[in-house]
C-alpha cells in the first residue's frame, strides 16, 4: 500500500468516512451546551465543566485524521481536511434551503427546527475558521515530528499534535464565536472574560482527557490496518 495508490481500501475509505460523520455531527450538535459536574473545584471553572455538545463529537475528527495521516501520509491528510471544509459550506446550504422551505401542517414546529439546526452566524464563523486552522495545524505537526523521530513514538505526535490542535482550535472558537464576531458583526452573546475563560478551559481539558484516552486506540487501528496490509511504513510527503 502507498500514499499514491488509486484503488481506496476499506480502511481509508472507513478513516474518510468517520472523520466526515464526526465533522457534520459536531456541526448538528453546537447548538446543545453541556454541563458535567466535576468531583472537585478547578481555578477557573470552578466545579462545572461547561463546553458546547460540538466538542464530543469533534474530538474524533482528530483521532481519525491522525490515523489516516500516519497511514497515508501527509498529504493524503491535508486533501481529506481541506476537502471536508468545502463540505461545511454543503451542509449549510442543505440545512438552510430546508429551513427556508415552506413546512407542512404534519411537520415539527419550523420555529423550534431553525433553533436546533439553524447555527447562528457567530458559531458558524467561529467553527469554520477554528477548523480551518487547528486541521491544517494538525496534520503539519504530526509529520513534523514522524519526520524528526523517523517515524517512532507514534504516541509522542498523536499527542502532541492533537493537544495543540486543540488547544488552538478551542481558543479561536471561543474567541470568534462567543467575543469578536457579536462585537463586530453584533451577532451572538458577548461573553465576559471570566466565561470566555471558563468556556475555554472546560472544552480544551475534555479534549485532552480524549487525545489521552484515544492513543491506544490510534496503535490499534494503525497496526490492525498494517498488519492487514503487510505494510510497516508510508511516505510522508
Amino acid at each position: 500500500m502507498t500514499e499514491t495508490q488509486s484503488t481506496p481500501t476499506i480502511p481509508q475509505v472507513s478513516l474518510i468516512a468517520l472523520f466526515v460523520t464526526a465533522l457534520i455531527t459536531a456541526q448538528v450538535t453546537a447548538a446543545k451546551v453541556l454541563a458535567f459536574d466535576l468531583p472537585v473545584t478547578l481555578p477557573v471553572t470552578g466545579a462545572e465543566l461547561v463546553l458546547p455538545g460540538a466538542a464530543l463529537a469533534y474530538a474524533l475528527t482528530f483521532l481519525a485524521s491522525d490515523c489516516y495521516a500516519e497511514l497515508y501520509g501527509r498529504r493524503a491528510a491535508q486533501i481529506v481536511v481541506n476537502v471536508a471544509f468545502a463540505m461545511n459550506f454543503v451542509l449549510l446550504v442543505l440545512v438552510w434551503s430546508t429551513i427556508w422551505a415552506p413546512a407542512a401542517p404534519a411537520s415539527v414546529d419550523p420555529a423550534a427546527f431553525e433553533t436546533v439546526l439553524g447555527a447562528s452566524t457567530n458559531i458558524v464563523a467561529g467553527s469554520l475558521l477554528a477548523y480551518l486552522v487547528s486541521q491544517n495545524w494538525d496534520v503539519w505537526v504530526f509529520h513534523e515530528i514522524r519526520d524528526r523521530t523517523g517515524g517512532d513514538m507514534l504516541w509522542v505526535r498523536n499527542l502532541a499534535s492533537t493537544a495543540s490542535s486543540q488547544a488552538i482550535d478551542t481558543v479561536i472558537f471561543v474567541g470568534v464565536a462567543f467575543y469578536l464576531a457579536p462585537v463586530l458583526l453584533g451577532v451572538g452573546p458577548v461573553l465576559g472574560g471570566a466565561e470566555l475563560a471558563a468556556l475555554i478551559v472546560g472544552q480544551y481539558l475534555l479534549k485532552l482527557a480524549i487525545a489521552v484516552l484515544d492513543t491506544p486506540v490510534v496503535y490499534l487501528v494503525v497496526g490492525f490496518v498494517r498488519s492487514r496490509a503487510g505494510e510497516h511504513s508510508v511516505s510522508a510527503a
